[in-house]
C-alpha cells in the first residue's frame, strides 16, 4: 500500500500495439505494401507462441509500441485547492508527426520534467513503467527526470524503486498472485465504471483500422477510472478524510462534464456508466 499523496499526480494508462519495425529488424519482415502492418504482428505474434486456440500471445513490451498515453493530473496548490486536468498524447489525431512515438514519449518526458507527479497506474511496475523506459531506449532519446535516479529515496523521485512512492502500482497495492484482479473487476466491484464498450485486445484491430479516436477514447475512460480507484485506496489508507475522498469525486464529475461539453462527446458514456453503477 502506498503511504503519501504528493502535490503533483498523475493517474494513467497506456496503449500499445506490436511494433512493425521491431519485426523488420528482428525478422526481416517487409513493411511495404498492403497489409505489411498486419503481416508484421502476426509474425512477432508466431515468434511468441502464438497457437490455434491463443493466435495473439502477450509480447514483450520492448517489441510493440506506444500509440497513445492518458491521465488525469491532479494539483494541489499552496493554499490546499485541489484541480484536476485531462491530459492526453497525441495531443492533435490529425498531425501524424504528434501521433509518432517519439513524440509521444517527448511530450511525456516534458511533462514529467515539468512537475515531477506521482505516477499511479494499474499494473503499471509490470506493464506501463517498463514500456515507457524500454521505447525510450529503442528511440535513443534521453530520460530526463523520469529515468534519473537519486542516490537515495528521500533526495528525489525516483520511478524505479519499490521504497519510493514516486511509482505507484494500484494493482501489487491490492494483492498479490491469483488474488490480483483485472482493473475492470476491481472498479466495477467499487461502483466505477470498468471496461465500457472497448477492451485492450482490441486495440490492435482498432490501430490498423486507423481508429485512432477510437483507442484514445478507450484511453482516457481508463485513466478516470484508475484515478477514481485510487482515490478509493487513498481513502482506505486514511490518506483522504471522508470529506475529501467526496471532494474527489465530484472534481472527476466536474472534470468529465467539463471535457464532454468541449467536445469530448464519448465521456458522457462514462458518465452514465458511472450514473448506472451508483444505483444499483
Amino acid at each position: 500500500m502506498f503511504k503519501t499523496v504528493q502535490k503533483t499526480l498523475l493517474s494513467f494508462d497506456i496503449e500499445w500495439v506490436p511494433d512493425p519495425e521491431a519485426a523488420r529488424r528482428l525478422y526481416g519482415v517487409s513493411l511495404d505494401g498492403p497489409g505489411a502492418e498486419y503481416d508484421a504482428f502476426r509474425r512477432l505474434w508466431a515468434e511468441a507462441g502464438a497457437t490455434e486456440e491463443m493466435p495473439r500471445p502477450y509480447l514483450k513490451t520492448m517489441l510493440c509500441k506506444i500509440v497513445t498515453i492518458a491521465g488525469i493530473f491532479r494539483e494541489v496548490d499552496k493554499s490546499g485547492k485541489v484541480s484536476l486536468r485531462l491530459v492526453s498524447l497525441p495531443t492533435d489525431l490529425r498531425d501524424p508527426e504528434r501521433c509518432s512515438e517519439p513524440a509521444i514519449l517527448e511530450g511525456f518526458l516534458r511533462g514529467i520534467a515539468r512537475s515531477t507527479p506521482q505516477l499511479v497506474g494499474y499494473n503499471s511496475a509490470d506493464a506501463d513503467i517498463p514500456i515507457l523506459m524500454q521505447r525510450t531506449v529503442v528511440h535513443g532519446l534521453g530520460g530526463g527526470k523520469f529515468g534519473m535516479r537519486p542516490d537515495k529515496p528521500w533526495e528525489g523521485a525516483d520511478y524505479f524503486s519499490t521504497a519510493s512512492d514516486y511509482s505507484v502500482d494500484l494493482a501489487k497495492a491490492l494483492a498479490w498472485g491469483r488474488n490480483t484482479p483485472r482493473l475492470h473487476e476491481a472498479a466495477t466491484a467499487c461502483g466505477i465504471p470498468g471496461k465500457i464498450d472497448t477492451a485492450g485486445d482490441q486495440v490492435w484491430e482498432l490501430y490498423l483500422k486507423k481508429r485512432l479516436d477510437q483507442i484514445l477514447a478507450y484511453n482516457e475512460f481508463d485513466a478516470f477510472t484508475t484515478h477514481l480507484l485510487w482515490a478509493r485506496m487513498a481513502r482506505f489508507g486514511e490518506l483522504l478524510t471522508a470529506q475529501e475522498y467526496e471532494q474527489e469525486q465530484q472534481l472527476v464529475r466536474e472534470l468529465l462534464e467539463t471535457e464532454s461539453a468541449g467536445g469530448k462527446t464519448h465521456l458522457e458514456r462514462y458518465l452514465a456508466a458511472w450514473d448506472k453503477l451508483l444505483t444499483v
